[in-house]
């Protein structure tokens, strides 16, 4: 198991590491819309949407995979009524590529992120 840190992406908050390598298989913790720096960006879903998969995109590349190695994702939202803003950003995101999804609603996420996406990849 090889633990995944990169500083194209922002830092945990807790006891966690961006992503864990296992067997060729990539595990990234969820992504909020922290910048690298650790600022919180404003409470848009559009713009939160945007940093997260860029995020994500950055810890997936550290870790030897890309937005076209993913197999799973797991989107979780503050709120339903973004579902249709979100879907559009993603898909922007991951163009032809369309790996398995679940699209949750939580109650609150960490910093009041209005989303939140983790992912599942096979390193390249």
């Amino acid at each position: 198991m090889k633990f995944v840190q990169t500083n194209r992406a922002p830092s945990a908050i807790g006891p966690y590491s961006q992503a864990v390598i296992a067997n060729g298989m990539v595990f990234t913790s969820g992504q909020i819309a922290l910048t690298p720096e650790g600022v919180m960006l404003e409470s848009d879903i559009v713009i939160q949407t945007k940093q997260v998969l860029q995020n994500l995109q950055a810890v997936l590349e550290e870790a030897g995979a890309s937005m076209d190695s993913v197999i799973k994702t797991t989107i979780f939202l503050a709120s339903m009524d973004d579902f249709a803003a979100v879907n559009e950003i993603y898909a922007e995101a991951f163009g032809s590529h369309k790996p398995s999804r679940s699209t949750v609603a939580v109650k609150t996420l960490p910093k009041n992120a209005l989303v939140e996406i983790d992912a599942i990849a096979l390193q390249k």
